[in-house]
């Protein structure tokens, strides 16, 4: 029971981190479309200086959220099954040697 909590317990951890960075990505991806209309409009609205800012802001942002959203995917990736994977090969292996001693 132990090493069952234990490979949960460390398996949460990844999936907590990962959801973290989920909704992190989630969060700046919105910020990229409302920099994304300030750029459309400060360039419709002024020639070049405000449009030109608002670009790298745009630009910055999105590579951010695509960091971010890459990170997530490393961290789930991590992570792999929600099943203590350990422990069940431990069962398995203690019941087949517990069968092996009955049929003696």
């Amino acid at each position: 029971m132990q090493l069952a909590r234990a490979e949960m317990s460390q398996k949460g951890k990844r999936y907590g981190k990962g959801g973290g960075l989920y909704g992190a990505a989630s969060i700046l991806g919105v910020l990229v479309l409302q920099a994304l209309a300030s750029t459309s409009v400060a360039a419709v609205a002024l020639v070049l200086p405000v449009w030109d800012a608002a670009l790298v802001i745009t630009a910055v942002l999105a590579a951010v959220a695509g960091g971010t959203a890459w990170a997530r995917k490393k961290q789930i990736a991590q992570a792999g099954a929600p099943a203590p994977e350990q422990t069940i090969d431990s069962v398995k292996a203690d019941l087949s040697e517990i069968e092996e001693k009955a049929h003696r």
